[in-house]
């Protein structure tokens, strides 16, 4: 067996879904990504616009480079009912939250992984590994390697395994047989465009593009300060994350079922009671969210979501956890909340806001209680 067979083969064992090899060479795609930051599409992802040089190449990464070794490891483990989906009274989370942090449990099999290979050369080498953090363009690299093509989502998909891959890299400073072009998957999404039309936010400017100013995921996740007033209504019960796009993908629909341990849901993260969540205290969120990639937004961005989705259920057996919301010592908390508690219509909403401006002394959140209150008001008026 050549070096890149046993590589493989070692992969496929660990249960990773696809790999794929390739020597390193500068990307193809960085003019691309560089009008893509030029357009402002990172939104305050300022990390991106640091790293643009080190993605022109590997080599900028890992100077003595030759090889690169892709890996993608499916996490799909249900099909959520869609009467729990679109029940407005819960969260949804992405499925890639589900399970415990994807972080931890890929880089435990790269690790493992990684030892192997180095055992196969004489001289230990050198090397480097990734999962989802490194400053490389990750979505190219696993497309020139064969593992499947870019969706007009952006996403990465195999016609077997679809889209629901976390994918993985190790750098290496030996050379590897090239791989037989049958080996590799090509494709494309033909004329469909579900993705894009099913898209609440219309985040997917062009075929390919995501402005992740508009995209939920980013909203939820990597925005850690006020969320637009206008993309609010748009975002749901989307409370980490989103899957839509993926969701309405066709590829996606006979995707096979991860049985790993790591990446099964914890029955609480799948579609929990939005009216339980905001109470929840800073202990409370640590312990509940301990090893999992929800812990990423932080108490005050997992409230703040918790908040506009309670807004756009519009429920009155929202308000007392709204009323929760607008005393809580976050102000991110207290502003989203005192949006959502203007999108119910009642009188107990327009009194629970009307007794916290008497006690509000952050400005923006005063601004936006008097918003909701005006809001209130029109709609009284019809």
């Amino acid at each position: 067996m050549s070096l890149t067979q046993k590589i493989k083969q070692h992969a496929y064992s660990l249960n990773f879904d696809l790999v794929g090899v390739f020597p390193v060479t500068p990307s193809q795609t960085i003019e691309v990504y560089s009008r893509w930051l030029a357009q402002g599409y990172a939104g305050k992802m300022g990390y991106l616009h640091k790293h643009l040089e080190k993605k022109k190449d590997i080599r900028h990464v890992m100077p003595e480079a030759l090889s690169l070794v892709v890996l993608g490891i499916n996490y799909h483990t249900l099909d959520l009912p869609e009467s729990e989906r679109d029940d407005p009274s819960k969260g949804v989370i992405s499925s890639y939250a589900w399970g415990d942090d994807y972080h931890e449990v890929v880089r435990e099999k790269l690790e493992s992984f990684r030892s192997f290979v180095e055992g196969l050369v004489t001289t230990k080498p050198n090397t480097r590994v990734y999962v989802d953090t490194g400053p490389i363009l990750e979505r190219e690299y696993a497309q020139r390697a064969g593992l499947g093509w870019l969706g007009k989502n952006s996403m990465l998909i195999h016609p077997k395994k679809g889209s629901l891959l976390f994918l993985a890299e190790i750098l290496l400073d030996f050379p590897l047989e090239p791989e037989e072009a049958r080996s590799k998957v090509s494709g494309d999404c033909g004329s469909c465009t579900l993705c894009i039309d099913a898209c609440p936010t219309e985040a997917i400017v062009e075929e390919g593009v995501v402005d992740a100013t508009q995209c939920i995921a980013y909203l939820t996740i990597e925005l850690k300060d006020v969320i637009p007033a206008q993309l609010r209504t748009s975002m749901g019960n989307r409370i980490f994350g989103c899957d839509i796009c993926q969701e309405v993908c066709p590829w996606n629909r006979n995707a096979p079922v991860s049985t790993l341990p790591g990446f099964q849901p914890r029955p609480l993260n799948v579609t929990p009671n939005l009216i339980s969540l905001m109470g929840m205290t800073q202990e409370e969120f640590s312990q509940r969210f301990k090893k999992s990639p929800i812990k990423r937004t932080k108490r005050r961005g997992f409230l703040r979501n918790v908040a506009i989705a309670l807004g756009n259920w519009g429920a009155p057996e929202a308000i007392p956890a709204l009323r929760l919301g607008l005393h809580d010592h976050e102000s991110l908390v207290r502003l989203h909340s005192a949006w959502a508690l203007g999108q119910i219509q009642t009188e107990e909403a327009r009194q629970v806001l009307r007794d916290r401006l008497n006690e509000e002394q952050d400005p923006s959140v005063i601004q936006e209680i008097r918003n909701a209150l005006s809001t209130l008001s029109v709609s009284a008026n019809h």
